[in-house]
């Protein structure tokens, strides 16, 4: 998947780009599928299981196709956080 970018940079990931829009597409296409597929696995359906295998497919390249952007983020917003916690210390202290 040449076509999906996996290096972020935190700005970068909090934009929308054509990542977001794919998973924003997939997303409600897995739930269909998850609950179409549970439905006839239920009655015994063969195509049942078909439909849940290729929900489990689609949710795993969904998560392959957005986790990159999400780490940055997570990242990023780790590292403010911490910076935060740390003069939030220095202001408890009544520290300069």
């Amino acid at each position: 998947m040449k076509w999906i970018k996996i290096k972020w940079s935190p700005e970068e990931a909090d934009r929308w780009s054509k990542e977001d829009y794919l998973t924003f597409i997939l997303s409600p296409l897995i739930y269909f599928l998850l609950a179409l597929g549970t439905i006839w696995s239920l009655l015994f359906r063969w195509y049942g299981w078909v439909t849940l295998a290729i929900s489990g497919l689609l949710l795993w390249i969904m998560i392959k196709i957005i986790d990159p952007k999400l780490k940055a983020i997570s990242r990023d917003y780790e590292k403010k956080q911490k910076q935060f916690l740390e003069e939030l210390e220095k202001i408890e202290r009544w520290e300069n």
